[in-house]
């Protein structure tokens, strides 16, 4: 952070009018602006066009004709001549053409609407707008307008919130990721469909190499063989890779780890490779614990061996917890929360509050809350809505819309309210999967906090624990919705949080399947231009319509109008 923020300020201290070097030209006038702007290829196809289509209609324009007659004749004279030739036309026009006009004009302006709308639903934004933005503006002078000074407020305001959006939406590891062999691939094989993204097996690739590689793979061929194996993209190769590093060592931890992850096709088989894993690691820890105090590579094999232990051991408590032996998964994050501290960012306490929960040991989940729902800490979905479930727990079930009305909230529904609105401001998108008015999918190996993505992973775990406390689901239906009137509009600032972020929608896009309609949060307004093309769409339907049905009655009102316009250019 130092040095980016030093890197900011040379930047802004190189950008300011006192550095700059004296005699440098102002800014481009309008005439360079248009010249450059005509330079460009877009404007050359569009300049190319209308000459193809001048050259196509010199015929029947007679565009040679009127040039050798204008430059005979005076300008009254000319005008007289082009009324008295575009009369002769619109009188020798039938009204099939009037209604092949109409009806041409809606079908464009109806395929234009449609694309509008595909392409608004798709990206979030107008096509047109944005080409509007991105090519009129500059020849129309908004670039320069648009942008501040680099030492000004507002700058620096904007320089602030981008760096606010940037922290918040950070990609993080699902702590409840599913197996992928066991549970990912089953699902392909019966819908036929990829639940996961290039995007999502792309970092968690990343991720592998981060937590099993090391510098000194190199000693030990097994773990060359391995970290050839975590770059591989197709899984086959990936499995062989792992047999081959078994052939070599037998001991080969992570190999077992990919095996298990990758190849097992039910839970009590990733669970029995797991075992074989955590044999193997275990006895590779404690040699690396004996050594790591000799050279600086010992120390990163140490931390790498320690990464795969506390992996293993993480994925068989969920294994345990799958396998209905909820205990011992407690037991096991217990054990590793107290052995590995320092490794908090993997976000063991959220596999242990959904197994705490579903023991329904609320008072302990209670204890876990006050450790981890810290204002100091990173908050998420199931902190916040665990925190929200809890003081919903003990009012849930007497409340009543009705008696609320009359009599007021006593002091513990509104603590439950206001938990269920700190819940919803941070992450908006969950209700709609907890009250099922969303379809739920199969939630990605990472997850946007705050995004649809976290909602998904969250509401696909909790869902059971909502459901079994009774009218918990029933006070979250009454009093979600006016979270959205606690927040400003549009949101400068929020209201026990950040405000939310713009860039989640991107985000859960490239990590959530194609298939899935994605949860937008604030909700976009339909652009201007979708209502123009649907009203043009609409009106020259209806004259089209008009047309076919009276053909002579709009072909008088059309000359008419024309003969009308005609007449006061004349005079």
């Amino acid at each position: 952070m130092a040095d980016s923020d030093g890197l900011g300020e040379a930047a802004i201290a190189a950008a300011s009018p006192s550095a700059s070097a004296p005699g440098l030209s102002p800014s481009l006038g309008w005439r360079e602006r248009l010249r450059a702007g005509l330079a460009g290829t877009g404007a050359s196809l569009w300049f190319v066009a209308g000459l193809g289509l001048l050259y196509a209609l010199r015929v029947p324009l007679r565009l040679c004709e009127n040039l050798a007659a204008e430059s005979l004749c005076g300008l009254k004279t000319q005008r007289h001549l082009r009324h008295l030739r575009v009369t002769v036309f619109l009188n020798s026009l039938t009204p099939k053409f009037y209604v092949a006009l109409t009806g041409t004009s809606s079908l464009i302006s109806g395929l234009i609407f449609i694309f509008e709308w595909w392409y608004f639903h798709k990206h979030g934004t107008s096509f047109i707008e944005q080409v509007s933005v991105s090519h009129l503006r500059p020849l129309m002078g908004g670039t320069e307008s648009s942008i501040s000074e680099p030492g000004s407020p507002s700058n620096n305001r904007e320089s602030e919130t981008s760096r606010q959006n940037l922290s918040e939406c950070k990609v993080w590891r699902n702590p409840l990721n599913l197996f992928r062999g066991a549970e990912y691939r089953r699902y392909t094989w019966v819908t036929g469909k990829e639940p996961l993204t290039y995007y999502d097996m792309n970092l968690s690739a990343q991720d592998h190499q981060t937590f099993f590689t090391c510098d000194t793979d190199f000693l030990r061929p097994s773990d060359t063989v391995m970290q050839k194996a975590w770059r591989e993209r197709n899984p086959p190769a990936r499995i062989k890779a792992a047999y081959q590093a078994l052939e070599l060592n037998n001991d080969c931890a992570t190999a077992y780890v990919l095996l298990a992850e990758e190849e097992a096709t039910t839970i009590v088989d990733a669970e029995r490779l797991f075992k074989q894993a955590l044999k193997a690691g275990e006895t590779i820890y404690r040699r690396s614990q004996q050594c790591q105090h000799q050279s600086p590579q010992h120390e990163a094999q140490l931390r790498r061996d320690t990464n795969v232990l506390v992996y293993i051991k993480r994925r068989l408590a969920m294994c345990a917890r799958k396998l209905g032996r909820i205990r011992e998964a407690v037991k096991i994050m217990r054990d590793l929360m107290k052995e590995f501290p320092p490794l908090t960012m993997l976000n063991i306490h959220e596999n242990l509050l959904e197994s705490l929960l579903e023991l329904q040991a609320y008072a302990d989940v209670q204890a876990v809350l006050a450790k981890y729902d810290d204002i100091s800490l990173p908050k998420s979905a199931a902190i916040c809505y665990t925190a929200a479930l809890l003081k919903t727990r003990t009012v849930s079930d007497k409340f009543s819309p009705e008696t609320a009305s009359r009599r007021g909230l006593s002091t513990a529904e509104i603590n439950a309210v206001e938990a269920i609105h700190r819940a919803v401001e941070f992450n908006p998108h969950v209700p709609k999967y907890l009250l099922e008015m969303k379809s739920l999918i199969l939630p990605p190996e990472h997850i946007l906090k705050r995004g649809d993505s976290e909602a998904i992973a969250y509401a696909f775990f909790h869902l059971q624990h909502w459901k079994r406390i009774e009218g918990a689901l029933h006070l979250l239906q009454c009093t979600w919705e006016g979270t959205f009137r606690m927040i400003p509009y549009p949101l400068e600032k929020g209201h026990l949080f950040y405000p939310y972020p713009s860039c989640t929608e991107t985000a859960d896009r490239e990590l959530l399947p194609s298939f899935h309609h994605v949860s937008v949060y604030p909700k976009k307004e339909i652009p201007f231009f979708i209502h123009f093309t649907a009203g043009l769409c609409s009106s020259t339907a209806m004259i089209a319509f008009l047309t076919h049905q009276f053909p002579e009655i709009m072909g008088v009102f059309a000359k008419a109008d024309y003969v009308k316009a005609g007449i006061l250019t004349f005079t």
